[in-house]
């Protein structure tokens, strides 16, 4: 077999050397930015030629592709300088970084039970001499099933080609036929038996456009179990969301029947930046019936019922509705903002943080409630995350913050409370932190799992042990308010009558009974 290198005379690399995060894309999706470049080995059995398959285990889901640039080492390399280190460079190939995220507890780190399989690294078909092709030069091309999944340069690379060299040279030499890996763009995903993955590297720039033709592998299903005397199997949602790319992507492939859904739905945003493991919530006490008894109730009118039974700070003060009229009732799920700071943006603010999580994550019937420490000059919510709440079903948006594309947000159907319009992004005096927690917002404590509800009037937290009785006795006092508003319209004074005396109240019962009867 060959391996995309036979034209330079070699059979077999002697090390495989692989990147970890390098392209800013895929940066930005995990989250995390690298200060160095960091490696691991992929041992040469790993090998596999182009046109050939690569086998998913019985007993796991979660193989992922990566697209690469493969360097090829021409001259042996000692200690260069990063200047140097493009000239050691003899060729250029494409290769797929296949690895098996079901693998990876027991060698975090060192990848090696997955991403050493056999046939995890294929390479080719065929390699482009990099003499008269600068580092910058080069694009990598991947397609799942023929649709274009990947497609980055490497211009944009945190760390470049030379200083990859050049730094793994001071630890080891790099010999003739040794492979460096370069790290994949953003759209890495997961891929499933009978899927065919093609990888293209090409110049498109340097003369004849070489290209290294598509490296082509097929995903198969394999028959035989792992044996119960090494690491098993383990799965679990962050595993899942972080493999297939996103929270988005992965519940796509559940529509499509590709992927297994989460353990905990309901958890979900728990399991990429909360209290991983925590116990699923108990059902919602806000039930159809609950519903349907507070529709046309007044937040006042709750509010009153609460302040009865002690609860005087439930208001999330200085928010306004985006649409006259809106009116909102669900169950809370919690998205808390820290003051900012460089260093906890960077590490923080990039790829599916806790922001996107808890947009990408909010379920039908919740209400996405923000703490934004009451700052307005801030834009926590846009058009593109209000959209994906509303197609998620999210039966509203509170932000003790501003707005940003607060015209664009206004055209959408759910309704948003806010502070009003602000044109910042993120980053300006935010990092976004943590997903279903206790917070604070617009001076109202806010836990997942309590009732929000809103009108033109603003926006309260019901309790949730308290919401079926005081939702009675809300629906009750309603009721008692549009009868005593109809005898102020017919001209009765409201001495006695608001709140109603014995016999104003008496009066009430016999209406009630009459209307009863009919």
């Amino acid at each position: 077999m060959t391996y995309g290198v036979a034209e330079l005379g070699i059979e077999t690399p002697g090390k495989i050397i692989a990147v970890h995060l390098n392209y800013p894309s895929r940066i930005a999706q995990r989250g995390r930015t690298p200060q160095h470049p960091s490696y691991f080995l992929k041992p040469a059995s790993s090998l596999a030629p182009s046109g050939g398959t690569v086998e998913r285990p019985l007993g796991t889901e979660l193989l992922a592709f990566e697209g690469e640039i493969a360097l090829i080492i021409g001259a042996p390399a000692r200690r260069v300088s990063p200047e140097e280190g493009w000239r050691h460079v003899a060729a250029v190939t494409a290769a797929n970084d296949l690895g098996l995220y079901d693998l990876r507890a027991a060698d975090k780190g060192s990848n090696l039970r997955n991403k050493g399989g056999d046939g995890y690294t294929p390479i080719g078909p065929r390699a482009i001499p990099a003499d008269g092709i600068g580092p910058d030069a080069w694009r990598v091309r991947t397609w799942v099933n023929g649709e274009l999944v990947q497609d980055d340069t490497s211009d944009t690379l945190a760390f470049p080609f030379g200083q990859l060299v050049a730094d793994l040279s001071q630890h080891l030499t790099l010999e003739t036929g040794d492979v460096i890996l370069t790290g994949t763009p953003a759209g890495s995903s997961v891929v499933v038996p009978g899927d065919v993955v093609e990888i293209e590297v090409d110049a498109p720039q340097a003369p004849g456009a070489p290209s290294t033709g598509r490296l082509v592998t097929t995903v198969t299903q394999g028959a035989v179990p792992l044996g119960d005397y090494g690491s098993q199997p383990q799965v679990d949602d962050l595993q899942r969301i972080e493999a297939w790319g996103g929270a988005a992507e992965h519940a796509a492939a559940v529509a499509a029947g590709r992927a297994t859904p989460l353990s905990s739905p309901a958890q979900s945003a728990d399991q990429t930046g909360g209290a991983a493991g925590a116990a699923p919530q108990p059902a919602s006490p806000l039930t159809d019936e609950i519903r349907a008894q507070l529709d046309g109730v007044a937040v006042a009118t709750v509010s009153a019922a609460l302040r009865k039974r002690g609860y005087v700070d439930i208001f999330i003060d200085g928010v306004h509705p985006n649409h006259e009229g809106d009116t909102m009732l669900g169950t809370a799920k919690t998205l808390r903002f820290i003051p900012f700071r460089p260093d906890l943006f960077a590490a923080h603010g990039g790829g599916f943080n806790a922001q996107k999580r808890a947009f990408d994550t909010v379920h039908p019937g919740e209400v996405l409630v923000v703490e934004a420490r009451g700052v307005p000059e801030t834009g926590t919510v846009g058009d593109v995350l209000a959209l994906r709440a509303q197609v998620r079903g999210a039966a509203g948006i509170v932000t003790d913050g501003g707005v940003r594309d607060f015209a664009a947000v206004q055209q959408f159907e759910i309704p948003v409370f806010s502070q009003g319009a602000h044109p910042s992004v993120l980053g300006r005096r935010h990092v976004p932190w943590e997903v279903d927690v206790t917070i604070a917002c617009g001076g109202a404590a806010v836990q997942p799992g309590d009732i929000i509800m809103g009108d033109r009037d603003g926006v309260i937290v019901i309790p949730p042990a308290l919401l079926a009785e005081v939702a009675a006795e809300a629906a009750a006092q309603e009721q008692a308010d549009a009868w005593v508003a109809d005898q102020v319209a017919n001209g009765a004074p409201v001495d006695g009558l608001f709140p109603m005396n014995a016999e104003w109240r008496a009066k009430y019962d016999a209406a009630r009974a009459e209307s009863a009867e009919r």
